[in-house]
């Protein structure tokens, strides 16, 4: 049986730089930074006042009010951040998709939208009311606000949804793995569209409390908008983020039968495991997760112009998403342009997989490479084209976007210029 193909006719993101794709876009391909200082809570309420290079920035989303979007404020308390994130996303993605959800079949239409974390304000909020008030005075909404799957849920429900409605959590690579899966849905010829990716809501003190621990984040405090820097040699811990990234994926000749606009075609997805540790990457994991990858979408390493990286900026992620890539591409490692769009989002944990496939997308649709901010000092073991400081106008055919998570799981997206010719 002919492999239904795929492309992308729709995107939405609710990101540190911006409420929309259009706004997160412009001020990646200028290079800004989303990273400021922390004001979602005082970590010196926690016992941080005493140790001033305790993490006090992020990468927080401005101005969010689900109520712009359309959402009646009753539905919107109901939500944990993460899903209201996670619905404006998708209002976004279908409204750019220009799909009329109420002419379609219901039951082959889908959501895939993952989450690491899922409801954790929900969670930790609750908590105190335990601890403090006791068991009656604990929501009765609480369980429904935190599970993970309840922005996938609420965004079946908002738009009458009928299709496959699943939810993964799978660290880091959350977003780029529901967007596989939903690939995988219209594959099998159980849905015609997909809507699916990622959403996140971390910045609590509990996530900061524990990230710290781990010695995993920046402590660059005085310098927010240069905390984030992939491959430099300067770097100390990633930023954390929060946001949503959801992509409409259609089914190609239902996509051509309503003369819908096309950004890309998702051509290729693979997963793999390192089985090596829980926190470490290994070199060999990624390097089979893009190869596999590339052979599902029958390319070749030689066709790939363009890598988004995992690029979180921390030692040893960076040093081994490089060595996978020079292991995997060889001498054509050199001729690749690679850049982490982290050094001005932050990692935004399970929504980073989704929004950097749709800004993956974009550099094939809008011929531009978004740049790596903050690299002024290379890493030696960190020697590739990460395309400093600026963007760069380029002619990108394929391009593949990388997500690696905690537990060792790892994810790829393959993506390709779309050419109606090919039909």
């Amino acid at each position: 049986m002919e492999k239904r193909r795929i492309v992308i006719t729709g995107i939405g993101m609710i990101t540190p730089l911006g409420l929309s794709a259009e706004e997160t876009w412009r001020r990646l391909i200028q290079g800004k930074s989303g990273i400021t200082r922390l004001t979602r809570f005082d970590p010196d309420k926690y016992g941080a006042a005493s140790d001033p290079s305790f993490p006090r920035i992020a990468g927080e989303v401005k101005e969010f009010d689900l109520t712009q979007w359309g959402v009646d404020k009753k539905t919107a308390r109901r939500l944990d951040p993460f899903s209201q994130f996670a619905l404006a996303a998708a209002i976004e993605a279908l409204s750019d998709s220009q799909i009329n959800p109420e002419k379609e079949n219901p039951f082959k239409v889908g959501v895939s939208i993952g989450s690491c974390l899922g409801g954790i304000k929900t969670w930790g909020e609750q908590f105190l009311v335990l601890l403090e008030e006791g068991t009656g005075r604990v929501s009765p909404f609480f369980v429904p606000m935190l599970m993970p799957n309840s922005g996938s849920g609420a965004i079946s429900i908002h738009f009458g949804l009928k299709g496959p409605n699943i939810t993964n959590s799978t660290a880091c690579a959350t977003g780029a793995h529901a967007i596989g899966l939903a690939a995988g849905f219209i594959e099998l010829n159980q849905a015609d569209l997909m809507v699916c990716g990622g959403a996140e809501a971390p910045l609590v003190n509990l996530t900061f409390a524990g990230f710290n621990q781990l010695k995993a984040l920046s402590r660059r405090n005085d310098e927010p908008e240069k905390a984030s820097r992939p491959f430099d040699s300067d770097r100390d811990g990633f930023v954390m983020g929060e946001g949503a990234g959801v992509i409409v994926l259609e089914e190609l000749y239902h996509a051509l039968k309503r003369k819908a606009v096309i950004y890309a075609e998702l051509a290729g997805f693979a997963a793999t495991g390192d089985a090596f540790h829980v926190t470490e990457p290994s070199v060999e994991g990624p390097r089979e997760c893009m190869r596999l990858a590339l052979k599902n979408a029958g390319i070749s390493p030689e066709e790939v112009a363009y890598i988004n990286a995992h690029g979180t900026s921390t030692f040893t992620g960076d040093i081994n998403e490089t060595k996978a890539i020079k292991t995997l591409f060889g001498e054509h490692a050199r001729k690749l342009a690679v850049s982490s769009t982290k050094s001005m989002t932050g990692h935004l944990l399970g929504a980073a997989g989704a929004v950097e496939a749709i800004i993956t997308v974009l550099s094939i649709k809008d011929g531009i490479i978004p740049p790596t901010i903050n690299l002024d000092k290379p890493d030696p073991e960190c020697d590739l084209d990460y395309v400093p400081r600026e963007a760069r106008k380029a002619n990108v055919g394929v391009a593949i976007s990388n997500s690696f998570g905690f537990g060792g799981t790892n994810a790829t997206l393959v993506f390709k210029k779309f050419n109606k010719e090919d039909c």
